[in-house]
């Protein structure tokens, strides 16, 4: 079984390079429509029913994101193609929606279609794409939220409703306010670089805390963290100073 792709880009030779790569290197994909404005886009998601649309972020028409806003609907997947480090690349990931850098790389194309034609055999719903539109136009100071994807489905879960992440193997636990435990097939490493920015402090190698979290610290026993749910974290000996210096500015 084939699915329909649909690529959606403004430049000409952007356009055709992606087409001949998707035709060439992904066979799991039909090319069935290309569109180079917001416009078409919506004329050829209406024509064609896409199941997969490569999507540029900025084009001259408008944005991806209009074209998401106006669609109506979205019962097909998005990889998002971007020539630059968009400022809208955090609430993407954090929406677990692909995203591939232009000059796009065939190593990192298959692997994103790859990912998604396994999502499109999945018998779950899939609203990541509803995620997304939430985060781009949440209201200044209001969290993101983050999708966390499990055999049972998809939870969206806001930043302030996590207490601490648990690395165990390759796969990571989610710790939440209302006491949900929440076990995830992604290392502890993957969602490092996105929460640190947002207060999340990896304290040892098998736990990232959420420093509003940290009701006490201790420096005897080595030096731990109290969280509000009980739980104590060990200080990596190696943390300990950057850690300290967090505590003390947040108290600041």
């Amino acid at each position: 079984m084939k699915f329909k792709a649909l690529i959606v880009e403004d430049e000409t030779l952007s356009r055709d390079f992606l087409s001949n790569m998707v035709r060439e290197y992904c066979p799991q994909l039909e090319l069935v429509a290309v569109a180079s404005n917001v416009e078409e886009a919506l004329q050829r998601i209406s024509a064609h029913s896409p199941q997969l649309i490569f999507l540029d972020i900025e084009m001259q028409t408008g944005t991806g994101f209009d074209v998401l806003q106006q669609a109506g609907h979205h019962d097909f997947h998005v990889i998002f193609t971007t020539a630059f480090d968009h400022y809208a690349i955090q609430a993407i990931k954090f929406s677990a929606v692909d995203y591939l850098l232009k000059p796009i790389n065939l190593d990192e194309l298959e692997t994103a279609v790859n990912k998604a034609v396994k999502q499109m055999e999945g018998p779950m719903p899939d609203n990541r794409l509803d995620l997304l539109l939430k985060n781009l136009n949440k209201p200044a100071g209001e969290d993101f939220c983050i999708s966390l994807s499990t055999s049972e489905g998809v939870d969206f879960i806001p930043l302030s409703g996590i207490i601490r992440l648990e690395a165990k193997g390759p796969y990571t636990i989610f710790y939440l306010k209302d006491g949900r435990q929440i076990m995830v097939s992604k290392n502890l490493k993957e969602y490092e670089m996105s929460l640190q920015e947002h207060g999340f402090f990896r304290i040892h190698n098998s736990n990232m805390i959420n420093l509003k979290d940290v009701k006490r610290w201790v420096r005897t026993d080595g030096g731990y963290a109290v969280m509000s749910d009980g739980a104590m974290v060990a200080i990596s000996p190696k943390k300990k100073d950057e850690f300290m210096a967090l505590m003390t500015k947040r108290t600041v």
